[in-house]
């Protein structure tokens, strides 16, 4: 065992030393393609008598480093020829070699291009210089993006926008355009007098095959793909936000996605695709970036700019090949590659953006919130203290701001707008030996806080982020056969804000009134510290300044991420046609950083006021603190490496009939960089194999099946291998030949279903759970029930082993249909259903005379279903020469439901149950309106969770029946229910138009959600749970309340207390609010020059919703977290060729 482990360990350095190697060889290699020297320092000498011609250009290619590029019928390569040569550079051999044949050469770096000499026709003495523009479309005039346009014969070229629009200049009216793109035959396009030119290409049937990208990266033609996987074009990712999945809602049909947060450098969308199919917590999509594995972090950061393709496969036979990884979905990220160019293309894109909060709940003003908290003492029993007409007078007469405060806290600490820049550089450029892809991207953000901390120390602790993104991309056509791609992806993240977290600074903002102190007093001549305004009294000591908190500190975080990875691409026709072997090696590290400095404060508050001289005495809160800057830190990280390699057959007989056969293999290992542990340091890795088979015919009939196998530390042995089969059919109906008088309403329709297995072994209770763990510390356990229990001494066990742990599997349908229709309009629709079972819970029933009342008991406990439709629709038409028309729409539906899992007995009391409700279901009680009288109260039945005396104002409560449809006489804990929707929507979808006129480009999205509910809580005045708050409240209590002059029965807040009510508190009915809403997502207007854009954007512009008090995204709680931000863009962009 030790000898396995420490070849293992061997290998895996060996990995690391070549890898470093081929990085350094590959760079090596980039450089000396550049060497122009070459050409002429490389000499021959040789002598071949009456030979094949081809029989030299081998020898040629043998003895150098040039390659050969020309077709078939530029030479005849049988064709007799001598020649003798000695130290002679390549030119004067190339001219001697094809002396008498109509063949003239070019050299581009060690590339020698061989073509047929042609007739050039004479110029015209008078032509002129003049530009082209136009379109490049496919054959349903959808634009093709990034497609390149030469002139032919000359190094002029540009490449398409994302509407497809080319402007390029010519030399005459003569000149020829090479229009060329992956996936369709290059066409050339004579200009004569032409100044529009749109160039529709047609679809390479060979080429094709590369132009949906799939599991692991592998192309499939899109008319062959029977997986319910969506291709997303990256200008539709392209949003003025510094986090890539705000981008996703709505516009990624089966992506439910959801922004809770506002906040610089934390204000990614949480998303899934397709919804959730477990409550075991692995609800996450798997994130393959250029083959390799990445978190939502590092895909937040990707500048859409450097995205080739984005896909989401999202049905069994789409993610089968990840087994246990793609159980929730994959998306699949490609970066972009460089290009055969004469000229590198450079382009560069600066933005700046003016941001603010969507929506703040308003507070009172200070004489509001006394009069109100004088009223709500008045409904406490046992509270006499109240605010004094001389302290309400005094603050509406602004006599003293010491003495009478009044804070608008919010206002203190907050500003209106913030700023945010972007920036992205990047060059594609190369030959057919070597392309290269090089971007940088950096963004900057800052947050609403004032810099207060300036004024009191020498620290801004507002929030800061910057953002340096790196994307360098190489591949070297290392010979004919052989390609080798070097990729390199390094994100650093610079953050730095209040020491207490932006969310806490927003809540203490409710957790303050304006009236019981000042921010500060004024600074006497020998202080050394900060008067900081306070009240004594809380429970816990004084109550918190918001202000103070705020400024006492800051803290600063540095990560990194670096992913490097080494591809070979071999082509094995020379053994099998169709073959072609595959490998990648990937390095990925990640390391943080985090310090902090903070001090303490002082707090001070009156004690005496004498009114004449508008004087006061002051007394410190507590004993004096040292102000001294006190300072902490930490520091983590992990590294990866992954290994792959895969064989890949694919071939075509007859012209109809089309195979493809896949098998890979993949091997992973995850290391922590400072482990704190014995199981930290201990290495995760993970191992697979996984295969395809599949076959059309005559492009009408397809079938496909995969496979994936995967090994798991967190089985047993008997079970620590999975393995996840699938299978496809599909139907291309419209390639039937009793379509063809259909063909020109609806060019393209097919049906497709699926069935598969996926796995999960994420079981949330960390590594190696079928182990057992035994402690000796403690109390001992404990054994017996009832009363008749009995302790004991000695080890403990802190998890109880499970030999019978086992995959998580879930078994997915899907059947889908694709059309298009007439010119432009394309539809995609699926209805899918997973049924998940086996999935990971903690036992929450062990009875205790097993003597393992606090001990972790892991098994295969649950069942749920998830079921839903997703689709989308496409429109994109070239009305004419100057007008380009488009629109998107999507829409997802996902609903869950939990079938299994280990609750307590609650046969009595069903309601109780979440067995038959869907996942982040809130679970709470029935309220029947508003007691209105004392007489209600004492006929009503008794609600056991009240701290206080029931009141007119309170809220009253339904009895739910139990499952014998009797009731026990009381509101208690038993009479909760499932109330409205879940809390993460079920239904998310987006529409919006495109509109280009000659250089102007217009568009609108619109986003919304349906099928969700939050309930609204923490938000209650003047004393919290705890009572260590004296709290403000908000506008929307203060107009909505109960009172005693105003006894509304449909009040929309109760009577107000200053005593914390746990019966007003509870969830329920009352609190409820549809969270349903749709949102101008994102409105942009641009205008195009010759090789430049201006445009200016806007993001989250106008929400529709029929809650009002915040962003409803945002979900529920008291709305005191930091709001989503409305923002304000402009932008520049430039392509330089």
């Amino acid at each position: 065992m030790k000898n396995s482990k420490f070849i293992a360990s061997r290998s895996i350095k060996r990995y690391k030393i070549l890898f470093v190697l081929a990085i350094l060889l590959s760079s090596l290699s980039a450089f000396a393609e550049e060497n122009p020297d070459y050409v002429e320092a490389k000499t021959f000498t040789f002598s071949f008598e009456n030979v094949p011609l081809k029989k030299v250009i081998d020898y040629i290619e043998k003895n150098s480093e040039y390659i050969f590029v020309y077709y078939g019928e530029t030479i005849d390569p049988n064709r007799k020829v001598s020649i003798k040569v000695t130290n002679q550079p390549i030119r004067p051999v190339l001219d001697k070699l094809l002396k008498g044949m109509s063949v003239e050469y070019t050299i581009d770096n060690r590339q020698i291009t061989l073509k047929k000499v042609t007739q050039k026709k004479v110029q015209p003495q008078n032509s002129k210089k003049k530009t082209v523009q136009g379109f490049v479309l496919d054959k349903d005039d959808n634009p093709i993006t990034g497609a390149t346009v030469k002139v032919k014969d000359t190094a002029t070229g540009a490449l398409t926008d994302l509407e497809g629009f080319y402007k390029i200049d010519l030399q005459d009216e003569n000149s020829i355009l090479v229009v060329s793109f992956m996936g369709y035959v290059t066409q050339e396009v004579k200009v004569g007098k032409k100044t529009v030119v749109n160039i529709q290409l047609a679809e390479d049937a060979k080429a094709l095959e590369e132009v949906v990208v799939t599991a692991f990266g592998i192309g499939q033609k899109k008319e062959s793909l029977v997986g319910a996987i969506q291709q997303v074009r990256p200008d539709q990712l392209r949003v003025p936000s510094s986090r890539l999945s705000t981008s996703f809602a709505g516009r990624l049909s089966g992506v439910i996605a959801i922004q809770r947060s506002g906040e610089p450098g934390a204000d990614g969308a949480s998303f899934w695709i397709r919804g959730a199919s477990t409550f075991s917590g692995a609800t996450d999509p798997l994130i393959i970036l250029d083959g390799v594995e990445i978190d939502a972090t590092q895909l937040n950061t990707l500048d859409p700019e450097v995205i080739e393709s984005f896909s989401i496969l999202k049905d069994a036979t789409a993610t089968a090949l990840y087994g246990t990884r793609g159980a929730n979905g994959v998306m699949v990220v490609t970066t972009k590659n460089g290009a055969d160019l004469k000229k590198p293309i450079i382009n560069f894109r600066v933005e700046g953006a003016v941001s603010q909060l969507t929506n703040v709940p308003e507070m009172v003003d200070g004489v509001t919130y006394m009069k109100l908290y004088n009223e709500a003492q008045t409904r406490t029993p046992g509270t006499t203290d109240i605010y004094s007409d001389e302290k309400i007078n005094g603050t509406i007469n602004r006599v003293n701001p010491y003495m009478y405060p009044d804070i608008d806290w919010y206002d203190e600490m907050f500003k209106n707008n913030t700023f945010a820049e972007r920036f992205n550089f990047n060059i594609r450029g190369g030959s057919k030996r070597m392309d290269y892809f090089m971007s940088a991207s950096v963004k900057h953000s800052d947050g609403n806080l004032k810099s207060l901390s300036k004024d009191f120390y020498s620290f801004n602790n507002n929030i800061n982020v910057y953002n340096y993104d790196f994307v360098n991309n190489l591949n070297i056509q290392a010979t004919k056969t052989t390609k080798v791609s070097l990729g390199l992806n390094v994100s650093v993240r610079d953050w730095s804000g209040p020491y207490n977290s932006a969310g806490s600074v927003f809540s203490s903002a409710l957790n303050a009134n304006p009236v019981d102190f000042p921010t500060r007093f004024p600074a006497e001549k020998e202080d050394t510290h900060i008067r900081w305004g306070g009240r004594s009294g809380a429970p816990k000591g004084s109550y918190i300044n918001p202000v103070a908190s705020f400024v006492s500190g800051y803290s600063s975080t540095y990560s990194t991420s670096v992913t490097a990875n080494l591809r070979l691409n071999q082509d094995l026709d020379m053994l099998i046609k169709g073959l072609r072997l595959n490998a990648i090696v990937s390095y990925y590290n990640y390391s943080y950083s985090k310090v902090y400095r903070y001090c303490d404060v002082n707090q001070y508050e009156t004690s005496s006021y004498n009114a004449q001289e508008d004087t006061y005495d002051l007394n410190i809160i507590g004993n004096e603190k040292s102000t001294d800057l006190k300072t902490g830190g930490s520091n983590s990280g992990n590294r990866r490496l992954y290994i792959q390699g895969s064989l890949d057959y694919n071939r075509t007989f007859n012209d109809v009939h089309k195979v493809n056969v896949m098998f890979l293999y993949n091997q992973e290992q995850n290391d922590v960089n400072n482990p704190s542990d014995l199981l930290t340091s201990l290495p995760k890795r993970k191992q697979g194999i996984a295969g395809r088979l599949s076959y059309g015919f005559d492009g009408r009939y397809l079938v496909e099946a995969n496979f994936g196998y995967n090994g798991s530390e967190n089985f047993p042995a008997d079970k620590k291998f999975g393995f996840f089969p699938s299978v496809a059919i599909g139907y291309n109906i419209s390639e039937e030949k009793f379509w063809e008088a259909l063909k020109d309403i609806i060019p393209q329709f097919k049906i497709r279903a699926s069935w598969g297995l996926v796995g999960n072994d994420q079981t949330g209770a960390g590594r190696f759970t079928f182990l057992e763990n035994l402690t000796n510390s403690g109390a001992g356990f404990t054994t017996g029930t009832g009363n008749q229990t009995h302790s004991n001494s000695g080890p403990v066990w802190k998890r109880y082993a499970n030999p019978n742990l086992t995959w998580e599997v879930g078994e997915k349908w899907n059947a889908g249909i694709d059309v298009r229709i007439l010119k432009g309009f394309s539809f995609s629709a699926d209805v899918f259903k997973e049924v998940r079972r086996d999935i990971f819970m903690d036992r929450g029933t062990i009875p205790t005379l097993m003597g393992l009342g606090n001990v972790t008991v892991q098994g295969n406990l649950g069942k749920m279903r998830n079921w839903g439709v997703d689709a989308s629709v496409d429109y994109n038409n070239q009305i004419n020469k100057n007008l380009f028309v488009s629109f998107k729409g999507t829409f997802t539906f996902a609903h869950n439901k939990i079938l299994e899992m280990d609750e307590p007995d609650f046969r009595l009391y069903p309601n109780r149950l979440k067995v038959g409700h869907p996942l982040n279901t809130i679970f709470g009680y029935v309220a029947d309106g508003l007691f209105t009288d004392q007489n209600m109260i004492n006929n009503s039945l008794s609600q056991q969770f009240a701290n206080l005396p029931l009141m007119p104002g309170d809220i009253r409560y339904k009895d739910t029946p139990d499952a014998l449809g009797g009731t026990d006489n009381a509101i208690n804990e038993y009479d909760k229910v499932a109330l409205g929707y879940p809390s993460v929507p079920e239904i998310v979808y987006g529409f919006g138009p495109s509109i280009k006129y000659k250089q102007l480009d217009f568009s609108l999205f619109f986003q919304g959600t349906g099928r969700v509910s939050l309930m609204m809580s923490g938000f209650h005045p003047f004393a919290n749970d705890d009572n260590t708050a004296r709290r403000g409240i908000l506008d929307y209590v203060a107009d909505g309340c109960w009172t005693t002059d105003n006894p509304n029965p449909n009040a929309t807040y109760p009577r107000l207390t200053t005593a914390y009510n746990t019966n007003n508190n509870q969830n329920s009915t009352f609190w409820l609010r549809n969270a349903a809403f749709i949102k101008l997502k994102n409105a942009e207007i641009g205008y195009s020059f010759k090789n430049m854009r201006i445009y200016v954007s806007g993001n989250n512009l106008l929400t529709f919703s029929k809650f009002k008090l915040w962003d409803p995204e945002m979900g529920g709680g008291s709305g005191m977290a930091y709001p989503t931000q409305r923002t304000f863009n402009v932008g520049f962009q430039m392509t330089i060729n």
